[in-house]
């Protein structure tokens, strides 16, 4: 068994990332830990979580434990696995400090996404301090990145748009379908999760509207972008429902391109990659909210020669802790990053 913690274990990613080690056939998680100022620390899981109540697998790994600096170097050597599941600007004074260790570490934070520092203290708003780390950080984005995934120590787990952003782009990209001079337009929608559990006036039920935000300045629009190698215009929009992200691109072809292309290069880069999902008709959340699975969808007008493609995605899986556990997959071993037995599928 490989000895597991998570960091940041009282959030909403926290509680996936719990329920996914906890039925994991090769990880065994052996700590939870929240922050030192925390009001969950000393808690049970059950008590934090409370759909985890009734599992006496988890009741016997005990109380939240209140992180301080001072245990970073007994968890650096203590694990095999470490999940990050901490605000941007944890991971990025703590992680360097864990890669010191045996474990393997992934951050699902935006701490290490971005390989330009300067892009980073942008959009993040502070300086990026740690440039050694930086450079060791491998993009978790599973289905494209598996080898480097499976030779890295530090994983730096995509965010919840870029991933159903870039799930849908990079079988354009890769095949070199996109029209010169034309930047795809992302229109993405989320569901309140993704702003995290701690409470908010502006992710309250009660006061959310669908609605634009983060307009041509969201920290994912130079994600999307580094990695998928294309400027973007990319504009998030907040929905009155709890899970899920859908992102709808639209984009303008070489003119010699043809639907057979498109669907060539969809199943070329999907073909062996069963968390994807491509569907005839336009994928909708119901069908992937509390699953690890991507659906992809398009429609293709030779007229206006542009194509419109959907993804769908829950965020708290296939946008942050599933993902993080196919990352985890991949480095011991799983080609795919996927197997029946993990819960994946």
């Amino acid at each position: 068994m490989n000895k597991t913690c998570i960091i940041g274990a009282s959030g909403y990613t926290g509680a996936e990332l719990i329920k996914l080690i906890n039925r994991h056939p090769i990880l065994e998680l052996r700590a939870c830990y929240v922050s030192e100022h925390s009001n969950f620390a000393g808690k049970t899981l059950a008590q934090v979580h409370e759909q985890l109540s009734g599992d006496d697998k988890l009741a016997q790994l005990g109380t939240m434990i209140a992180f301080n600096e001072s245990m970073l170097d007994n968890i650096a050597n203590e694990f095999d696995h470490i999940f990050l599941a901490t605000p941007h600007e944890f991971s990025h004074d703590y992680l360097p400090s864990l890669l010191n260790g045996q474990a393997n570490v992934y951050d699902l934070s935006g701490a290490f996404r971005l390989t330009n520092p300067q892009i980073f203290e942008t959009y993040y708003g502070f300086e990026h301090k740690h440039h050694n780390a930086l450079k060791q950080a491998v993009y978790g984005l599973a289905e494209w990145h598996a080898q480097l995934i499976q030779n890295a120590k530090f994983i730096a787990v995509p965010g919840c748009y870029p991933t159903a952003s870039l799930l849908a782009l990079k079988p354009l990209i890769s095949a070199n379908l996109l029209a010169n001079n034309s930047l795809p337009v992302i229109n993405a929608t989320s569901g309140v999760s993704g702003a995290g559990r701690k409470a908010s006036v502006t992710t309250s039920f009660q006061e959310v509207s669908l609605q634009a935000y983060g307009v041509l300045q969201h920290r994912h629009m130079p994600e999307i972008e580094e990695y998928a190698n294309q400027q973007v215009v990319f504009t998030p929009h907040l929905g009155a429902f709890k899970r899920g992200i859908l992102a709808t691109l639209t984009c303008f072809l070489k003119p010699s391109v043809s639907l057979e292309d498109i669907d060539n290069a969809y199943n070329r880069a999907y073909q062996n990659q069963p968390l994807i999902r491509l569907l005839p008709t336009m994928p909708k959340l119901d069908n992937v909210v509390h699953t690890p699975y991507c659906d992809i969808a398009y429609v293709y007008s030779a007229e206006k020669n542009c194509i419109v493609v959907t993804s769908a995605i829950d965020n708290l899986l296939k946008g942050a802790a599933s993902q993080a556990i196919q990352c985890c997959n991949l480095k011991m071993g799983d080609i795919q990053g996927i197997t029946q037995e993990t819960g994946l599928i």
